[in-house]
């Protein structure tokens, strides 16, 4: 209740000039791009959120399919805290590192891909008027005309309750069904000045090793700031969550067969509530709560840091 006022109280001016511009019948668009830009007047959107917001979009696709082939760097709900014996199709490769190794020269194996699930932004007026819970998960089915028990239908159940798991300590948490819903939940949470990075690549993001080149720069110095990581659904939705104290940097990498990437790096710097055999913890091999345990933001997901 307390994070809903917070939303509307930050969002009543931005909603005013959003209206004004919705208005204006001559523009063409979309009112996701509106809102961002009331709020965030002459700052460009991410990629990441860019590319989810098409013109056309205004009721769910009828060709979803459900499918989420990308692996285990998309199951990052349960990574903190479940026992998870999950094995990589590559044992070389890395999932989890160290914050020492965020330098110049240093080389890990890692993947750079993204959830291939390519659904849009539904403006929130349209997000809004679609049930988005468990009780109303028969009404939810129906209006994406799934059947129960399908592969679609599954996943359709598996986001929301995903979305509805315990809360973890320390931890905020929201899932945005709307663009501008995931951006008033950031300002809610770290104030009017903010802004959205995420990992951008030049080309494909294959599995291979990747080089830290020079240039690394620490984007936010242990302050609060909030992930979204976008999950597999009829229409785009992010889990967004905050994880108390964590260090975010800007990295330059470039892989083996010369793609290059701007990669954001996420520290945590508490990792006291994570399970002790949970994969991160065992991969560094470090204990809970001892050193800062980090990993790179894959692209399609958004990390929201104060300006």
């Amino acid at each position: 209740m307390i994070v809903q006022l917070q939303m509307l109280q930050l969002t009543l001016v931005a909603r005013a000039s959003y209206a004004a511009a919705a208005r204006d019948t001559t523009s063409t668009l979309p009112p996701q791009l509106h809102y961002w830009n009331s709020v965030f007047p002459g700052t460009t959107m991410p990629k990441a959120l860019s590319e989810l917001v098409q013109p056309d979009s205004v009721e769910p696709p009828k060709n979803f399919v459900g499918y989420n082939q990308h692996g285990v760097e998309d199951r990052t709900l349960s990574v903190y805290t479940q026992d998870d014996d999950t094995h990589l199709k590559d044992p070389t490769q890395r999932i989890f590192f160290l914050e020492k190794e965020i330098k110049p020269g240093t080389t890990m194996k890692y993947s750079l891909g993204r959830n291939i699930a390519g659904e849009t932004f539904l403006p929130r007026k349209t997000a809004e008027s679609i049930p988005f819970s468990s009780a109303k998960l028969p009404e939810i089915l129906n209006k994406f005309a799934m059947k129960p028990g399908s592969v679609e239908a599954t996943v359709i159940q598996e986001t929301i309750q995903d979305c509805e798991s315990e809360v973890l300590r320390g931890e905020d948490r929201y899932c945005a069904t709307s663009l501008e819903s995931m951006v008033d939940f950031a300002m809610s949470k770290l104030g009017r000045n903010v802004q959205a990075i995420s990992t951008e690549v030049e080309k494909g993001a294959t599995l291979q090793n990747y080089t830290v080149k020079p240039g690394v720069k620490n984007v936010n110095e242990g302050g609060n700031f909030i992930l979204c990581h976008k999950l597999t659904y009829a229409y785009a939705v992010f889990f967004c969550h905050t994880f108390g104290q964590t260090r975010a940097y800007a990295v330059p990498l470039q892989g083996a067969d010369g793609t290059t990437a701007n990669a954001v790096a996420i520290c945590h710097l508490d990792t006291s509530a994570w399970n002790p055999k949970n994969h991160p913890l065992q991969e560094v091999k470090v204990k809970p709560g001892t050193v800062p345990v980090c990993h790179y933001l894959p692209q399609g997901h958004i990390a929201w840091v104060p300006n």
